[in-house]
């Protein structure tokens, strides 16, 4: 079989070179984590049977996603849950655990039909969730692809059920406020904290107070976190 992975996650850069070397001689695996490399030129002389899409951020062509099938793995039990932010929106409304959906991509944003779907623990820091279902989507769902395309293509189903959709939050959203308890700042400063994404933060007169690595007692109902003072002239 042939794929291509195109990712720009560094957790997932990683995975797709190890799947790469560990099928070796067995599945044709190409990579591209650089939006010009990823063309449709380069898929057509390519010509694989999938396009897996972990975490690629930017808008498809057309001209790709009408002539090869392509995978995307969203962190919601879809159709609960498309659009932006997933992650972050999860944690925020208080769930505890969600589903990896790998779904066909079509037209209609994270609309497609379902592969299949696998439960996520939402502990811990977001840079531990993001790795938690990068070692999920490489160990555990493209090798389904991968064997049962020996026999025969995955077959996605219709999404089921009402759709709830996430808007994509945005950086002033991450300011941890007064009113808010210990527990949901908690929540705040995780969810973010994790490789290219906007710390939560409070504004201190000339300054701007980002936090991560936070660790929450719910005993001694005690915070603890890294603090990093940024003058706000200079972001």
């Amino acid at each position: 079989m042939r794929i291509i992975i195109a990712t720009i996650k560094s957790w997932n850069i990683a995975h797709a070179q190890a799947m790469q070397k560990r099928y070796e001689g067995e599945h044709e695996i190409c990579i591209y984590t650089k939006k010009e490399e990823f063309t449709a030129e380069n898929v057509r002389n390519f010509q694989p049977d999938y396009i897996f899409l972990p975490h690629w951020s930017y808008i498809m062509p057309r001209e790709i996603t009408d002539n090869w099938e392509c995978v995307v793995f969203h962190m919601t039990d879809l159709p609960y849950g498309r659009g932006g932010s997933p992650l972050q929106n999860l944690i925020v409304r208080g769930h505890k655990e969600t589903k990896i959906s790998a779904i066909k991509m079509t037209e209609k944003l994270d609309g497609g039909p379902v592969y299949m779907k696998h439960a996520l623990s939402l502990e811990g820091s977001a840079q531990e969730i993001f790795i938690r279902c990068a070692d999920i989507i490489f160990e555990k769902m493209i090798p389904l692809f991968l064997e049962n395309g020996n026999q025969k293509k995955q077959e996605p189903v219709p999404q089921e059920g009402e759709p709830v959709i996430f808007k994509r939050r945005k950086p002033e959203e991450s300011q941890i406020t007064p009113e808010m308890d210990l527990d949901k700042i908690y929540d705040y400063i995780r969810m973010l904290d994790a490789e290219d994404y906007p710390r939560a933060f409070i504004e201190f007169g000339k300054y701007c107070l980002e936090f991560e690595k936070a660790d929450f007692s719910t005993e001694k109902k005690e915070l603890s976190a890294r603090v990093v003072f940024r003058c706000k002239d200079e972001l």
